[in-house]
């Protein structure tokens, strides 16, 4: 049996930038919530390995690819599916729709933590995810890490605090996308370009009362964004290109 998921959503006011452009941490929200919806369906949601396991799903990578922006009141179709559950970290799949056109797709690597440790444990133990994968629909695409060059350039501190926490107690992953967009200063972005692809590398989680020091370094075609730590630790790695928006 294979299994995939279908989350529709009208993008609102609350999405969007000045330019009425989807922004990155409002897309990648619409796919968590997607993937947190598949994954109740599939019996293996938060409360479920909560219960069963006293183990949670941590986010470890995410990219996503759009072939034109998402705008304001743009009716969106997210299918989602899982590759299956061996070893440590499974992959999940998206297809991103508009008015039933696919204009984009995305994956996202998943690890299954000890709730109590953090330790990861091996996802062959959910026995709930057998036979659950999406087959045939698989993408191919998989997510290593980002290698941002060495010597990017100081742009910001930036205090980590209450607003960007979640139900973990920690700083929510969509929030680190907010935080490249910033530093890579999207609001000055050409008219004529959009943000078509990206990728974050988590890796290690934040809390409130740290602060990050937002490092970039341009491209010709983008961005690299590094968030490290008061002892130079890198927190989170991101990766943006940028598009043509055609007219």
């Amino acid at each position: 049996m294979s299994l995939y998921y279908e989350h529709k959503v009208r993008l609102a006011g609350m999405d969007a930038d000045g330019r009425g452009i989807c922004k990155a941490s409002a897309l990648l929200n619409h796919l968590q919530v997607a993937a947190g919806y598949a994954a109740e369906e599939g019996g293996f949601g938060r409360q479920a390995l909560i219960q069963r396991y006293r183990a949670f799903w941590m986010l470890a990578r995410s990219w996503y690819r759009l072939e034109r922006p998402l705008r304001w009141e743009d009716d969106i179709t997210i299918r989602t599916w899982h590759r299956g559950g061996r070893g440590a970290l499974m992959y999940r799949d998206y297809d991103i729709l508009v008015d039933g056109e696919p204009v984009g797709e995305s994956v996202s690597a998943w690890v299954l933590a000890s709730v109590d440790s953090h330790r990861l444990l091996k996802l062959g133990s959910v026995t709930e995810l057998a036979g659950t994968g999406g087959g045939a629909l698989c993408k191919s695409v998989t997510l290593s890490k980002l290698h941002c060059p060495d010597q990017l350039r100081e742009v910001e501190r930036r205090p980590m605090r209450y607003s960007d926490t979640d139900i973990n107690g920690h700083v929510n992953n969509i929030r680190y996308a907010d935080f490249a967009c910033d530093a890579a200063r999207l609001d000055q972005l050409p008219a004529d370009r959009f943000l078509a692809e990206m990728q974050i590398g988590y890796l290690a989680e934040c809390r409130p009362g740290e602060v990050l020091t937002l490092q970039t370094q341009p491209r010709w075609d983008g961005c690299y964004v590094r968030g490290v730590d008061k002892d130079g630790k890198a927190r989170f790695e991101t990766a943006l290109f940028f598009g043509e928006l055609l007219p």
